[in-house]
């Protein structure tokens, strides 16, 4: 039972990471330094936690960064 608990939830964090934001909607912080700095702000914001719960926070501090 623990070890299909492990599983769905490691299912869940690689369906989250695929749909991660990597596009921003202004050209002119479309550019792979604003993109490490500002998922460097969101890690600093919502610290890794357990069952992979901060990988969909970091994806909505992105998006509200203009990430999509």
């Amino acid at each position: 039972m623990f070890n299909t608990f492990i599983y769905a939830v490691f299912a869940l964090a690689l369906l989250a990471c695929t749909s991660f934001p990597d596009q921003n909607q202004d050209p002119a912080k479309n550019n792979p330094v604003t993109y490490r700095q500002d998922l460097k702000d969101c890690k600093d914001v919502y610290p890794e936690a357990g069952l992979g719960v901060h990988l969909k926070q970091w994806d909505g501090c992105m998006r509200l960064k203009g990430w999509k």
